[in-house]
């Protein structure tokens, strides 16, 4: 049988222990080592390659999420967040960051054998209490970023210009280009992205992180 080789990766001992202990009882399960922190935890997915990562969010050095942004270096090591916050920001941010799968620590032992058997067969698992909402915001989330994916460098600067307050001859000015080529481009990303109104634009391009909202 091929194991699944596991990283654990928590800044409490005993959370760890208590983890590993569960873990150990799934068949086909191996826990291969432990990290106290972010830093660590990167360290040991570099050097043993693991399956799959268990890694809590709020760790010293590097945060999780500082850990699942730097772990993409590994693909082939998938990550289940495993965390005590239960707000769906957090499952929303894991998603996004690469994790395959968000479990609070509060779940019962059978939601972890669940959690780790659907992540290593390619599956996406989201603790139950969460699953639904999140999901679905992460699919808008992903629809959204689709959308800004499909307009050009000039299309996206001029969003964000726009966004920034500056009306058509001021980012004629500021491009160094005709107002009508402006009104032109501005037009195509409004027809691509299925908006059509500059409100629509702001908020858009709020929403994409183009623009910083004092």
């Amino acid at each position: 049988m091929t194991l699944t080789r596991i990283l654990l990766a928590d800044d409490h001992a005993l959370v760890r222990a208590g983890i590993r202990a569960l873990a150990e009882k799934i068949k086909g399960v191996e826990v291969v080592a432990e990290a106290g922190n972010g830093a660590e935890a990167l360290k040991l997915i570099k050097e043993l390659k693991p399956d799959l990562v268990l890694l809590d969010i709020s760790m010293p050095e590097t945060s999780g999420f500082g850990v699942l942004a730097q772990a993409k270096e590994f693909p082939d090591a998938r990550v289940i967040v495993l965390t005590v916050h239960d707000a769906e920001a957090y499952a929303i941010r894991a998603l996004r960051e690469g994790a395959a799968g968000f479990l609070l620590k509060s779940a019962a032992s059978v939601e972890l054998e669940a959690a780790i058997k659907a992540v290593t067969s390619g599956e996406t698992y989201v603790s139950p209490e969460l699953s639904k909402r999140s999901l679905l915001e992460y699919g808008k989330a992903s629809t959204d970023r689709a959308r800004l994916d499909t307009l050009s460098p000039r299309q996206r600067e001029i969003l964000k210009l726009v966004a920034d307050g500056l009306n058509t001859k001021e980012i004629a000015r500021h491009l160094s280009i005709s107002a009508k080529t402006v009104e032109t481009h501005r037009a195509q990303l409004m027809e691509r992205l299925n908006i059509h109104d500059v409100v629509g634009l702001v908020r858009f391009a709020i929403k994409m992180g183009l623009v910083d909202v004092e």
